[in-house]
């Protein structure tokens, strides 16, 4: 039974050798750098960034849903994780074969048992030891203490290898699963009579998910439909279910491979022959943990404490969960026209735009232009296919969640930074539709209405005063209006519209969005020194901005209270702070954003507001509008205060345990701001390609850039005391700037800090020294 046991944490050696295939679609400079960087890193006493990975950060909410400890290669279709609650659980319902989309659901499932199969088999959860589970990107491992049964697990691209270990001599199952709808085909043909071969297909929103899987030994098998009160006890219910019966004297190995296809059961097997030929695990798993050692490797840190680099690489992984590659050897199928494609272009889907534009997105430009560049086509694709640019591009629809057409600042954002292996022009022209035809409504897909007319007309959305009856159909029933966030969204999309067709020399439509973009105007209500709601005829409506609007403020905001609606005029930093009264102004009521007491019990906010979590008085950590905000110091002559929120607010809420995300990671869209901002610099404003820069937790940070180049940040000095910029120089020459641009970066640069206890009050405070703040830049 011992060497059943792994560790839970593994340590993990420094490898020379990398997988033949990958290294094909690498250049050969970006590998020597980064395989320079690891060594150095090794010659200097360090660990493998890799080892520092742990899956379980997060892996309980804080109010709403956890992190998972998910498996898979980087960007690749096979996503893994034990389905349960939360860390906390100690009980596993099933193993899935893969997501459908990030936090939308699993696509079917396998369980093994032992000794007795019935129908309420499907139902039973097995419980395990949270000290004997492995988890690592490429590899999980868990012992089912009462039955004996220890599972491991490693991903391929389109494929998953299990390996079942039991205890007994007696007869041993594998329990096989569909999430939703579907149908199993159990030991269909085979060349091999030592194998036994099963097929599902699973129904899920309108598409179907194909696997096609191999046990190593020969069984019985079967199917049950299974009890609907069965179903209903089920964490995941499901519907139909299949079974693998191993005699009594079988070996006490069992190994289960298989390949998913959106295309076809024969597609899957084509990807499993393709991936998967043999049957070694071990393989398999160094092929994933190489390709994770590649992408780990391309940041270098030096300095931190082992926590703050815990977090850092952590939070590096979580970038690779997604938009996924769904390209099966030249073929996919489309969730946006239905049909089967031929290509030879990657085609990427799952993203959540409102979540990832922010910094995931600009992340990946820098790490991965190309990939980038791929992703940002696959939008225009999706556009062409359904029709619109889409908002939450998923596997199997683009989902209207949210608000705003946030693909408009991601592709302004990559052609700005020099990302041109995508078709701009058929962009612009979705771009364009979306602006002009689409409606802006929360949570809805589809030509406009009522209430967009009117904001083209007055330049607002039009707000319901409290208990006033909804006039138009189309608005969601728990979503509502939220006419200020969307007046606010639209305004940065219309700026997003202006900037593209200045670049592509429509000065006409550029001149007409550029007035667009300032409707936000319209909302900032003076005397309260924030943006505020407007019924039909202009008038203010009367609320507290920090509670009214009903669940989440939906009523005129989204998730967030008026608070943090306060500064999303990201693309006009220079008239919101105009509007504020001046630097002085503006810089007071930052100081006031963090310093505002709730005016209530937690319990009553979070109550309204479960999405706003990790406050500092109302500044809430927790969720994406917050992020670029305290890097507003930066704009009003302050940049030392900028150094000390993040400092602050990256010390009390990043934690490398459970508890460790302040709030919905929601797949990378949290933890970019962890990875930028640990580094030392946040891009304040997607589509202004420039960066500001805050207070690095690292003595150096090196990036080796797919051009063969590398940018580092050499912070003198930095430690857990040292966090304010003392001065600067860029490429050896003095910087008073508090920002550099993305040329610099993508062109070698070398950024070098002085770093001290007190602030530099005079550092980067000159009335030259703010970065670009928008606006017609």
């Amino acid at each position: 039974m011992k060497n059943m046991i792994s560790s839970r944490k593994i340590v993990h050696q420094a490898k020379g050798r990398a997988d033949a295939s990958a290294l094909l679609s690498r250049s050969i400079r970006i590998l020597l750098l980064t395989t320079l960087f690891f060594a150095t890193s090794l010659a200097m006493g360090q660990t493998s960034n890799l080892s520092q990975v742990d899956p379980t950060i997060g892996n309980v909410g804080i109010l709403l849903q956890p992190t998972r400890p998910t498996v898979h290669q980087p960007n690749q279709m096979i996503r893994f994780y034990p389905v349960r609650a939360d860390y906390i659980d100690d009980q596993i319902s099933f193993f899935p074969f893969t997501i459908s989309s990030h936090r939308k659901g699993e696509l079917f499932g396998i369980m093994p048992y032992q000794d007795e199969l019935k129908a309420t088999t499907w139902s039973k959860r097995q419980t395990y030891d949270h000290d004997l589970e492995v988890t690592t990107p490429y590899y999980y491992s868990t012992y089912f203490v009462d039955n004996d049964i220890k599972t491991e697990f490693t991903p391929g691209a389109k494929c998953g290898f299990f390996k079942f270990h039991f205890s007994t001599k007696g007869e041993k199952f594998l329990a096989l699963r569909i999430v939703n709808q579907g149908s199993w085909q159990m030991d269909g043909p085979q060349s091999n009579p030592k194998e036994t071969t099963f097929e599902g297909t699973e129904e899920f929103m309108g598409m179907k998910a194909f696997v096609f899987g191999v046990v190593q030994g020969q069984a019985t098998t079967g199917q049950i439909d299974l009890p609907s009160a069965d179903a209903k006890r089920s964490n995941a219910p499901f519907r139909k279910g299949a079974w693998i019966r191993f005699p009594a004297g079988s070996p006490d190995e069992i190994l289960v491979k298989y390949a998913l296809s959106f295309i076809s059961p024969e597609q899957a097997r084509e990807n499993l022959k393709a991936e998967l030929p043999g049957w070694d695990f071990a393989e398999l798993q160094k092929v994933a943990e190489t390709k994770w050692q590649r992408v780990m490797n391309q940041i270098q840190v030096k300095g931190g404490s082992p926590a703050q680099r815990r977090v850092f690489y952590t939070s590096l992984y979580r970038q690779y969960e997604r938009m996924i590659n769904i390209n099966e050897h030249g073929r996919y199928f489309s969730g946006y026209d239905h049909q089967v494609h031929k290509t030879d272009r990657d085609f990427y889907v799952d993203d959540w735009i409102w979540d990832t534009y922010l910094a995931m997105h600009p992340l990946r430009s820098i790490l991965h232009p190309n990939l980038e560049g791929d992703m940002l086509q696959s939008y225009v694709t999706m556009y062409e296919q359904g029709g619109w640019m889409p908002q939450f591009p998923l596997v199997f629809m683009d989902d209207p969640a949210m608000n705003g057409f946030h693909s408009s600042i991601t592709l302004l954002d990559g052609y700005r930074k020099n990302i041109r292996n995508f078709d701009a022009n058929k962009a612009f022209e979705g771009m364009l539709k979306n602006a002009t035809s689409a409606t802006m409504l929360p949570w809805k897909n589809g030509p406009k209405c009522r209430l967009d007319s009117f904001y083209r007309e007055k330049g607002f959305y039009p707000a319901l005063w409290p208990g006033q009856t909804e006039t138009v159909k189309a608005v969601h029933d728990f979503e509502k209006r939220e006419s200020v966030a969307i007046t606010l969204a639209a305004s940065y999309d219309d700026w997003a519209v202006s900037q593209m067709a200045t670049e592509l020399h429509k000065p006409d439509l550029a001149e007409y969005y550029k007035k667009q973009s300032l409707n936000y105007r319209n909302l900032y209500r003076a005397d309260k020194g924030l943006m505020w709601p407007k019924d039909s005829a202009g008038n203010w409506i009367d609320i507290d901005p920090k509670f009214d609007g009903g669940p989440g403020g939906r009523d005129y905001y989204d998730e967030n209270n008026g608070y943090t609606y306060a500064w999303q005029a990201q693309h006009d930093l220079r008239g919101l702070i105009g509007l504020m009264g001046g630097n002085k102004s503006f810089t007071a009521k930052l100081d006031q954003l963090f310093r505002e007491p709730l005016g209530r019990s937690k319990f009553a906010f979070w109550a309204k507001f479960p999405d706003a979590t990790a406050m500092v008085g109302q500044y809430s950590m927790g969720n994406e509008p917050s992020f670029f905000i305290p890097y507003l110091y930066n704009y009003s002559g302050e940049p030392w205060k900028t150094q000390k929120r993040i400092r602050f607010l990256l010390d009390v809420w990043y934690k490398d345990n459970i508890f460790g995300i302040p709030g919905d990671e929601d797949g990378g869209g949290m933890t970019a701001f962890v990875v930028f901002s640990s580094m030392g610099f946040y891009p304040v404003t997607p589509g202004v390609p420039v960066y500001n820069i805050g207070s690095p937790l690292f003595e150096e940070v090196k990036i080796a850039l797919e051009n063969g180049k590398s940018f580092t940040i050499k912070a003198n000095g930095c430690n857990i005391q040292n966090k304010y910029v003392q001065s600067a120089k860029l490429n050896g020459q003095p910087l008073t700037k508090t920002w550099f641009t993305h040329d610099d970066l993508m062109k070698g640069a070398i950024l070098e800090l002085q770093m001290g206890p007190l602030p530099n009050k005079s550092w980067g405070a000159g009335e030259g020294d703010a970065p670009p703040a928008g606006g017609g830049y």
